[in-house]
């Protein structure tokens, strides 16, 4: 079965990157968002990021009016019929992927493959809210979608080898350089991201250095581009605190737990860019 279609399921931060490299892959693409504004926020987001590339002179202004023309925005799950892959992009919360990989389910055609696009949550066991095992799989794309070249594939258990190599060529036709990773709490990626944002924010909450500090260190020191702290800003303190509890429950390692001062934070609702308030106030700029 090859792919000409490619359903995204939310058009917040996540989606509506996925929805653009695959339309500029060549795909027709269902984006849809369970509320319509953002759905055309996503669609809006993707038109200015599209510009951006064409100023840069990565792409033709011709090529991005065709890849803008070949998304369709909806809000309903039935619009994802004539897809032969659908992403999920939701919120980082294992119930809410599976009640939408099992609404999925039961529209799509029964060769379509089913893709999260999750961050350490068990491909395995998203399947299992599936009639289709072996067409569920992991496509986790990094932030920001269309200037990171990264896409772990997560195979969980019962995964076939003909999804792995379908989701393989469709990620290599998006741009994107796909590394096979098995199915273990936080994968590859963030299994080793998260402890490190952890032990930078450990370093304020115990007084060891403010975060701009913390920052500069592992920017001059270690040659990272962005800091830990400003990346965790950028990821979403919330997320990043949904990915440590389910490395910590996952493992049972208490190398894994969350600090306190993270928790702290998303409770009074400073997630960090998305809200304008995390580690840095960008509502100053």
């Amino acid at each position: 079965m090859g792919v000409e279609t490619v359903g995204v399921v939310g058009a917040g931060q996540m989606g509506s990157g996925i929805a653009h490299v695959a339309a500029l892959g060549g795909f027709r693409v269902v984006l849809t968002d369970a509320n319509p504004h953002t759905a055309e926020r996503g669609r809006e987001s993707i038109a200015r990021n599209l510009k951006r590339q064409q100023d840069k002179g990565l792409i033709s202004a011709g090529v991005g009016q065709e890849a803008l023309a070949r998304i369709s925005l909806g809000t309903d799950v039935s619009q994802f019929a004539s897809c032969q892959l659908v992403i999920e992009a939701v919120v980082e919360r294992e119930d809410v992927k599976a009640a939408v990989f099992r609404e999925l389910d039961g529209v799509v055609s029964e060769g379509a493959v089913l893709a999260s696009n999750t961050s350490s949550i068990s491909i395995t066991r998203l399947a299992v809210a599936t009639g289709r095992p072996d067409r569920v799989i992991g496509m986790h794309f990094m932030n920001p979608v269309p200037m990171m070249e990264l896409v772990e594939v997560i195979r969980g258990m019962a995964t076939s080898r003909e999804t792995f190599a379908l989701v393989e060529s469709v990620a290599r036709r998006m741009g994107k350089k796909p590394v096979e990773v098995n199915d273990f709490p936080g994968f590859v990626s963030n299994r080793v991201l998260m402890p490190m944002i952890n032990e930078a924010i450990f370093a304020v909450y115990e007084g060891v250095a403010s975060a701009e500090a913390v920052d500069e260190v592992m920017k001059l020191g270690m040659r990272h581009p962005m800091g830990p702290l400003a990346l965790a800003d950028l990821i979403g303190l919330d997320t990043c605190l949904a990915i440590l509890r389910v490395l910590h429950e996952g493992f049972g390692d208490p190398k894994y737990r969350p600090c306190p001062l993270l928790v702290k934070m998303v409770d009074a609702g400073w997630l960090g860019r998305k809200s304008g308030r995390g580690f840095y106030n960008y509502n100053e700029g």
